[in-house]
């Protein structure tokens, strides 16, 4: 997982995505997946920045490659931290599960569709009509004390 300053993110999100391509084939490493994971506040400043995106990355290598991975990130002015870890225990499904942004873009384009798609129109409606409205129930008027009536 590497993490880049949000604001680098949104001006050149295809620069970044390049330099971290660049990184792992540097490597020669085999690249399984690459996406935005989330956009996030930073728990403390990392280089003047107070907010982060973060980038999963699946990628397959030799473990001998992974010091010249984190040497080339500390090298790296576009990259603030990188995260590796071993997940030889996930499986393709779990590879390809929905990340959060993943997940908002998809109720997104949910709720546009819902938005844009006509509600029925209801034509010919059949059955028994409508209730009366039940009958008001009568109150007597309480006596005010003081007031003549």
């Amino acid at each position: 997982m590497f993490l880049i300053d949000s604001a680098e993110a949104a001006r050149d999100w295809d620069g970044i995505i390049k330099i971290i391509n660049t990184i792992l084939e540097k490597a020669q490493v085999e690249i399984v997946s690459v996406r935005k994971w989330d956009d996030r506040p930073l728990a403390y400043k990392i280089s003047r920045c107070l907010r982060g995106t973060y980038v999963l990355v699946y990628f397959r290598a030799n473990g001998a490659r992974i010091g010249e991975i984190e040497r080339e990130v500390q090298l790296s002015e576009r990259i603030l931290r990188v995260l590796i870890l071993r997940a030889d225990h996930l499986s393709e499904q779990d590879l390809q599960k929905e990340t959060p942004v993943t997940r908002m873009e998809r109720e997104r384009r949910e709720s546009i569709a819902a938005a844009q798609t006509p509600a029925p129109v209801a034509q010919g409606l059949t059955g028994p009509p409508p209730a009366d409205p039940a009958p008001s129930i009568e109150t007597p008027e309480m006596p005010i004390p003081g007031k003549e009536q």
